[in-house]
């Protein structure tokens, strides 16, 4: 089997890089863009630093700005109307996930008009032809939708996400700016930097993984474990260590796949609108410790790069343990709840989110196969 690896074209890192933005448009031959954000990155002023390198360049642009926290087909479908109606030929997409997916989404929808259904779009689709350029500036340090070749879009009529997975949707230019992050509050960087560590971990003991990915699973896990907490405190170097941390996350998973952790968390986000970080940082200690005796000495590993001491010495048992526990005490230090009940999660929908989760694309990337009863008991141990 051939092992793949897709990254995007250009990616710049650092404080102020926004400010690279008009000359790679200009090398490009860009003319006009459609800025795709939120209103409260709008109202806050952080939209308006992108905003404000464009028109200090004169740049035109407009804006579409009606981008939720889980984006709706009704979002991208907006968004698709608003880019025809711009006349702009690229996409600048500022904001988490969110903001990032729902470009992407655009982007190829333009570009592939038989997929004006967003529907079709599930899955692993073989798209003709690859999106309108979008640059991605994230002012999260979460997804690591920048580099990676996955979006995701809830049916709102079906109480479902689902995830696309399309290397045409890559953008060909990112921007990991942490002043763009420096304004997110503690409860959003802790949430966004567990989504991080959930995308590390995952990519590291999924059965797609292999020694590349592997590499930038377990640099990202150290990363991450290193400086979440001082990322909540909106420490400078805390904000700078996060944002590389989930963008090297991003650079594994996304070439090989995650598993049950997200393909449970994401029909949290379609029912009850739970953040998806939030999501995932309940659900990875229980979900790690159901896949521990599928993971060799994986655990060991991540144990160990999460600060650990002496897992050289430490049984099966006793690392694996030690890997949990330490995601849950970070988890905790950052203030994330413990339980789903504390997220609205009911009893009674336990049937309808573990059939969606087995449902979900990111379920076959588990490195042990799963039955609806585990999974609904999975559930049931969180509430």
């Amino acid at each position: 089997m051939a092992n793949r690896i897709i990254l995007n074209e250009t990616s710049y890192f650092g404080a102020n890089s926004i400010s690279v933005i008009a000359d790679e448009v200009s090398k490009r031959g860009f003319k006009k863009a459609l800025v795709v954000t939120d209103k409260d990155l709008v109202k806050f002023g952080v939209a308006g630093k992108v905003t404000a390198v464009l028109e200090s360049a004169t740049i035109p642009y407009d804006m579409y700005d009606d981008v939720k926290a889980n984006p709706t087909i009704e979002n991208v479908q907006t968004g698709v109307a608003a880019f025809k109606a711009s006349g702009a030929d690229f996409i600048i997409a500022i904001g988490g996930g969110s903001a990032m997916d729902t470009a992407k989404a655009i982007g190829i929808i333009i570009n592939n008009p038989e997929h004006a259904d967003v529907r079709s779009l599930e899955g692993a689709v073989d798209t003709k032809n690859p999106s309108i350029p979008i640059f991605a500036i994230p002012t999260t340090a979460g997804t690591a939708a920048e580099v990676t070749i996955n979006y995701v879009i809830t049916d709102v009529e079906k109480k479902r996400k689902f995830v696309c997975v399309d290397p045409h949707d890559i953008p060909v230019c990112a921007i990991i700016d942490s002043d763009m992050m420096s304004s997110m509050p503690a409860s959003l960087t802790a949430a966004t930097g567990m989504d991080a560590l959930t995308h590390a971990i995952e990519g590291y003991i999924t059965k797609g993984a292999w020694e590349m990915t592997d590499m930038f699973e377990l640099k990202a896990i150290e990363i991450i474990s290193r400086s979440l907490r001082s990322a909540v405190k909106n420490e400078p170097a805390g904000r700078e260590d996060m944002a590389l941390g989930q963008y090297i996350a991003g650079m594994g998973f996304s070439n090989v796949g995650l598993g049950y952790v997200h393909a449970m968390a994401h029909p949290l986000g379609a029912v009850y609108d739970t953040p998806h970080g939030v999501a995932n940082a309940i659900l990875l200690p229980t979900v790690m410790a159901f896949n521990a005796d599928a993971t060799g000495e994986k655990y060991r590993d991540i144990a160990k790069a999460m600060g650990v001491k002496g897992t050289e010495s430490m049984s099966a048992e006793e690392y694996r343990k030690a890997a949990v526990d330490a995601v849950k005490q970070l988890s905790k230090d950052v203030g994330i709840p413990a339980t789903l009940s504390e997220v609205g999660v009911k009893e009674e929908d336990l049937d309808f989110l573990a059939d969606s989760a087995m449902a979900d694309a990111c379920a076959p990337g588990n490195p042990k196969d799963v039955t609806k009863e585990q999974v609904i008991a999975m559930y049931r141990s969180l509430l």
